[in-house]
């Protein structure tokens, strides 16, 4: 992963079994596609649920938050296509956020990823700091691959059909990458008795599959 990437679109959300499949197609042969062909876009993965919930989640890695502040992605957003206005709706529980990426210690894409929203109402600056210094304590094991904050902006994350506005918030989201789940778990757990987070709140994932704007095709 490039080290100027820092920002990022986090959609998280369940399906129902009956519209599953045409959901993964939608996302796996369409949308992940038109979303890293858009400028400034660097990568897009999916990820499925091992522990926790929503039960699907997808990554968009950019340059920077002002990409998905663009014209042309305000223009995408709105003008979906046949197969997105279909499918939106059907999302369950839907998650989306965009945010600045900060805290980031190691590099590289792990198989495995945990989600730990922590509370809101804190001073960046603290959970920024907190956030890098376990960062650190956890790159000390060989199955770490990276960790980072994303800060979600409000005027940016519109919400998606379904998700249920009386309960939103814009906590700020510490992800853990490493390349085995039982040390992942392990991770998770040393993270949320270090950080202002609730553990019951975190959700872990195993990669499905990842798509970078350099792999493209013409």
């Amino acid at each position: 992963m490039s080290s100027y990437a820092n920002g990022m679109l986090f959609v998280a959300s369940d399906i129902g079994p009956a519209d599953e499949a045409d959901f993964n197609r939608w996302y796996d042969r369409e949308h992940i596609e038109e979303r890293v062909r858009m400028e400034g876009v660097i990568s897009a993965a999916r990820y499925k649920a091992i522990d926790g919930k929503p039960r699907h989640l997808a990554l968009y890695w950019a340059d920077s938050t002002e990409v998905f502040a663009s014209p042309a992605y305000a223009r995408a957003f709105v003008n979906q296509s046949e197969w997105s206005l279909k499918t939106l709706p059907l999302m369950t529980h839907p998650y989306r956020r965009i945010g600045n990426v900060e805290a980031s210690v190691g590099q590289g894409s792990g198989a495995y990823i945990t989600v730990l929203p922590l509370l809101e109402d804190l001073e960046r600056q603290d959970v920024t700091d907190i956030c890098e210094q376990v960062g650190q304590h956890l790159a000390t094991d060989d199955t770490f691959v990276r960790s980072y904050v994303i800060f979600p902006i409000d005027e940016l994350s519109k919400s998606l059909p379904q998700e249920d506005l009386t309960t939103r918030t814009m906590r700020p989201l510490f992800i853990i990458e490493s390349s085995d789940p039982v040390a992942n778990g392990s991770a998770m757990r040393l993270a949320s008795a270090a950080l202002p987070a609730v553990l019951q709140d975190a959700a872990r994932y195993a990669l499905s599959w990842k798509l970078a704007s350099s792999e493209l095709l013409s």
